[in-house]
């Protein structure tokens, strides 16, 4: 049984009193026993969210690392230091990686790679551009994706992943592939991963959906038999609309004394 998985991406928002606040408002409001969550904010805030959660569920993520240990490499983030400062995933190869910072499959396999050796959990972003979509292509993609960017990785490497079925088409724009149509892709990654990995990765790897997911259409991605969860963007950055995702077939929280979300 694959244990859900909920993964809040901050992108490039909230300052450090900003997440101290957001993740002392979250927590309390989190009913599930069932999701594992995870909270991914901008590198400075990393160290403050830790402090938060720490002895809690909810595990820590960065957005971003670089494939070396150490070394003349400017402005970077090497695994060991997510590490020393309490990640234990990392998102590596989000289509506004790719698009803005030139990231390619063949740089993506190589922070995977580092992150794995490092003992962090990859949740790598795979997904297709509208226009490859209406050519019939969406599948092409995503085996082009997963072969280059998991070249070289054991069974037992793999089965460390989470894959991120993200449509670039749907990621901040408030479409959202229907329901069925992510499971039919989630369903694809998970064929090609028995038929390229063997099948006890293909059964416990967890595959979430990420694309202007919101409080209003989880509940309909997570009724589908293959999608294990959701990378949340925008909506992760409110508390209640977060917390509602979280408690997925859960009624709205409620911020009152009354409420469930603070008792």
């Amino acid at each position: 049984m694959r244990t859900p998985l909920i993964a809040g991406n901050w992108k490039m928002n909230k300052t450090i009193s900003d997440a101290r606040e957001m993740v002392s408002s979250l927590l309390p409001m989190i009913d599930s026993n069932e999701a594992e969550v995870v909270l991914a904010p901008p590198f400075t805030a990393l160290g403050a969210v830790n402090d938060i959660i720490r002895g809690t569920k909810v595990k820590l993520g960065a957005q971003n690392v670089f494939w070396e240990e150490s070394g003349a490499y400017t402005g970077e983030i090497s695994p060991r230091m997510l590490v020393d400062i309490g990640c234990s995933y990392v998102i590596i190869g989000h289509s506004e990686r790719r698009e803005y910072f030139g990231e390619t499959n063949t740089s993506v396999n190589k922070k995977i790679v580092a992150s794995l050796k490092n003992g962090l959990s990859p949740i790598l972003c795979v997904g297709e551009k509208i226009e490859e979509r209406e050519k019939g292509k969406t599948f092409d993609v995503l085996e082009d994706e997963l072969g280059e960017g998991l070249k070289g990785l054991t069974p037992e490497q793999i089965s460390k992943l989470v894959i991120a079925y993200e449509p670039i088409w749907a990621i901040g724009t408030g479409k959202t592939a229907k329901p069925e149509e992510a499971n039919e892709s989630h369903l694809f990654i998970r064929g090609w991963l028995k038929d390229s990995s063997g099948t006890e990765s293909s059964k416990n790897i967890r595959i979430i959906y990420g694309g202007s997911v919101t409080p209003d259409n989880i509940d309909g991605l997570m009724a589908q038999k293959d999608i294990d969860g959701a990378l949340v963007g925008g909506a992760s950055l409110q508390v209640e609309g977060f917390a509602r995702i979280i408690n997925y077939k859960s009624p709205y929280p409620s911020l009152s004394p009354q409420g469930r979300g603070l008792r």
